[in-house]
């Protein structure tokens, strides 16, 4: 074997720079520091006047996350990799002689973040960088929603009768441990999906409706960007149409249209949105037991062109992030699916649409 060099992590470092590291292209595009008031505001670590290990770095421990995400890992591969890899300690800013927060102090921080409910004010922390980069919400809004799969739940039909009324089963009152590993707000919906072509080339008669068990991911893009402005974490089973009325609707767009399919067209949200001032661009449903009318089919048509870009950012969210909930309850969950949002979204997707437009206005 040949003999370890005093340049030879710095030439593997220049050897990863020149097949395009994108960890260190989203380290020069983005100031990490810019999330450090709000993570410390969170974690609101003691000022080591009591002695002890000094706590590991908050902007350092989000940018793990940030990585952790970015490659669907768990804590113990997490830990491994930043050990393994040149890349991830060059992001981290970790050299081969320091210390690598474990998997316990990841799962720690990813808690403490969530029982402090930091994800807001992250989300809201990266957004401001956006706009003060010049990348204001434009051209209207898209809205749309995901489901997320969770780990099914084996209960009866008595505990799911109390589940859905809000009650804790009185058989889980008295077994806390059994309790803990129950998640009481993930519900069971209907995914509706194309029926595919059958062997003999004919098209079955009705579509497919798989059982699904989870939570739902609803966002709002802006048209011109595609960055995700809101975001909001129900239960699978929760309306598409109602979020929209709960803060959903950007009114810092500087268009007023609003952009979405079937499920958000309904008298109470279109007088809502006439009221606040946005113009409804949302998909018209098929009249019951009637031909969809010949000018409502273009009409549709042409809003699905548009419409059909928040589906981009999904696509390319689960592709990469393999979004699943292994948590239990809605406040760990919407922490899982924030973090896919921040740091995927609006870390990952968005830094790739940032130096992507970064590159476009050097060119120009």
């Amino acid at each position: 074997m040949k003999q370890a060099g005093f340049f030879d992590v710095e030439e593997r470092l220049a050897r990863l720079s020149g097949l395009g590291d994108q960890l260190e292209a989203f380290s020069r595009t983005v100031d990490f520091e810019v999330f450090r008031p709000d993570l410390e505001k969170a974690l609101a670590y003691s000022d080591g006047s009591k002695g002890g290990r000094p706590p590991f770095d908050p902007v350092l421990m989000f940018k793990i996350l940030v990585i952790q995400t970015l490659n669907n890992l768990s804590d113990e591969r997490t830990e491994y990799l930043i050990n393994d890899r040149l890349s991830f300690m060059r992001f981290l800013g970790l050299g081969l002689s320091d210390r690598v927060p474990d998997a316990k102090t990841v799962w720690l921080f990813r808690e403490r973040l969530t029982q402090a409910g930091a994800i807001d004010g992250l989300f809201n922390r990266f957004d401001a960088t956006l706009r003060n980069a010049g990348y204001l919400p434009m051209s209207g809004q898209i809205l749309d929603a995901t489901l997320v799969a969770a780990p099914k739940q084996r209960n009866t039909n008595a505990e799911k009768a109390d589940l859905r009324e809000g009650r804790i089963p009185e058989d889980w009152q008295d077994k806390p441990a059994k309790l803990s590993h129950k998640d009481r707000h993930a519900r069971w919906t209907l995914k509706f999906t194309k029926a595919k072509r059958q062997d003999d080339g004919t098209m079955p008669s009705s579509d497919l409706a798989i059982p699904f068990f989870g939570y739902k991911s609803h966002v709002s893009i802006d048209r011109k960007y595609r960055f995700i402005r809101k975001w909001k974490t129900t239960h699978a089973a929760a309306s598409d149409g109602a979020r929209l009325r709960e803060g959903l609707l950007d009114k810092t767009n500087t268009a007023s249209s609003v952009w979405a399919d079937t499920a958000y067209r309904s008298k109470a949200n279109e007088d809502f949105m006439e009221k606040q001032g946005f113009v409804s661009k949302v998909h018209r449903k098929k009249p019951h037991l009637k031909p969809m009318p010949r000018h409502i089919q273009k009409s549709n048509a042409g809003k699905s062109i548009i419409r059909s870009r928040v589906e981009h950012v999904f696509a390319d969210q689960k592709s990469q992030t393999g979004l699943f909930v292994r948590t239990v309850g809605i406040t760990r969950a919407t922490m899982r699916i924030g973090l896919a949002n921040i740091v995927y979204n609006n870390i990952v997707y968005n830094m790739r649409r940032f130096l992507f437009l970064e590159r476009i206005s050097a060119n120009a």
